[in-house]
C-alpha cells in the first residue's frame, strides 16, 4: 500500500484493518505528487495494490495516465455519486476545506487580526512570515493552486501567487507541516487543510486560530484506489470495502475528517463543508490539468524569481 496520509494518521485505519480481518499490511508513506511520480515509474512492475489517501486530483491526474484499474462494490455504491470516480477508478473516503491556522502569540506581536482573505495574506505584515507546501510534492498546496485557478482564473491566479511568494518564510513537503510550524511559532500563518489544523495544531494545544478566506475557499475529495496491475488486488479491493465501513469511517473522528460514508459519525468541532464558503471546484479538470499546472509555477514562481 501507498498511501499520502500522515504519519500518525495512517496506522490508525492499517492497524483496525488487520485486527478485523487478519491480513497484513506493508504501507509506504508518501507526499501526493510524490506517490503519483512513484506510481507513474513502475507502472511497468506496480509494487503496490492500493493507493490510500490523498487528494483526488492527483488519483484523477492518475486515472488519465492509465496507472489506475476500476473497482465497484456495493460499499463504493453507498458513497455520494459527487464523492466518487462514475467508472470506478477512485472513490472518496473524506473531504475537507482549505484554512488558514494563525499563530495567536505572533499575531499580537504584529498587531495583526487573523487573515479571513486571500489579500489578507499580502499584508506587509506578513512579509517573511507564511508557510505553505509545494505544489508539487504536496497534494494540499495543489488543492490551494486549484482553489485560486477556480476562484480567480488562471493568469489572476498565478499573478497572485508571485505576490504570495514573497511573503513565504519556507516552502514545505509535507501538506500539514505549515500547521506545526505555526503551532511552533516558526510561521505566522500555516495554509493548510482545516482537519490538519484541527488534529496536528488546535488540538494539539498549539496557540493557532482557523479561519477561512470570505472570498471562497477549495476543498478536496480524499480519495482510495487500485493500482493497475498490483500485485494484490483482492486484497486490496478487500482494504477499500473495509474502509468505507462505519465501522473504519467512525475512525475518522479522530482526525476532524468529514467522512464519505453518510452514516457515519463526525467529531465535534470538525468543519462542517456549508459552514464554509467554497469555490466550485472541477475536480476532473484540475486532475487533468495538474502536470501543465505544475510545470507553469515551476517556471513563473520557483524558478521565475
Amino acid at each position: 500500500m501507498y498511501t499520502a496520509l500522515d504519519e500518525n494518521e495512517w496506522p490508525i485505519y492499517v492497524k483496525a484493518f488487520e485486527q478485523a480481518t487478519g491480513i497484513k499490511v506493508e504501507v509506504v508513506r508518501l507526499s501526493s505528487g510524490e506517490l503519483l511520480a512513484r506510481v507513474e515509474a513502475e507502472s511497468k512492475n506496480p509494487r503496490a495494490s492500493v493507493w490510500f489517501g490523498g487528494p483526488a486530483v492527483d488519483q484523477i491526474a492518475a486515472k488519465k495516465k492509465g496507472l489506475l484499474a476500476p473497482y465497484k462494490s456495493a460499499m463504493t455504491e453507498q458513497v455520494p455519486e459527487a464523492l466518487k470516480d462514475p467508472e470506478g477508478y477512485w472513490v472518496g473516503i473524506y473531504f475537507g476545506a482549505i484554512g488558514f491556522a494563525s499563530n495567536t502569540e505572533i499575531l499580537k506581536k504584529l498587531n495583526v487580526d487573523p487573515p479571513t482573505s486571500w489579500y489578507d495574506l499580502l499584508k506587509p505584515e506578513f512579509k517573511g512570515k507564511i508557510s505553505v507546501a509545494f505544489p508539487y510534492t504536496s497534494g494540499t498546496a495543489y488543492t490551494i493552486l486549484a482553489s485560486l485557478v477556480a476562484l480567480m482564473g488562471e493568469d489572476a491566479a498565478f499573478d497572485y501567487w508571485k505576490k504570495l511568494d514573497k511573503q513565504i518564510q519556507q516552502y514545505t513537503k509535507s501538506g500539514s507541516a505549515p500547521v506545526v510550524q505555526a503551532g511552533l511559532g516558526e510561521a505566522a500563518v500555516g495554509i493548510a487543510f482545516a482537519h490538519d489544523i484541527l488534529a496536528r495544531g488546535i488540538a494539539k494545544g498549539y496557540p493557532l486560530v482557523l479561519t477561512f478566506p470570505k472570498e471562497g475557499t477549495g476543498y478536496e475529495i480524499g480519495a482510495m484506489s487500485l493500482i493497475k496491475g498490483g500485485p494484490e488486488p483482492d486484497l486490496a479491493a478487500q482494504f477499500i470495502d473495509w474502509m468505507l465501513s462505519v465501522e473504519a469511517q467512525n475512525l475518522m473522528k479522530e482526525w476532524y475528517r468529514l467522512p464519505a460514508n453518510p452514516q457515519a459519525e463526525v467529531a465535534a468541532g470538525a468543519i462542517k463543508l456549508e459552514e464554509v464558503k467554497l469555490v466550485p471546484m472541477d475536480f476532473d479538470y484540475f486532475g487533468r490539468e495538474k502536470d501543465r499546472l505544475i510545470e507553469r509555477w515551476k517556471e513563473e514562481i520557483e524558478y521565475g524569481r
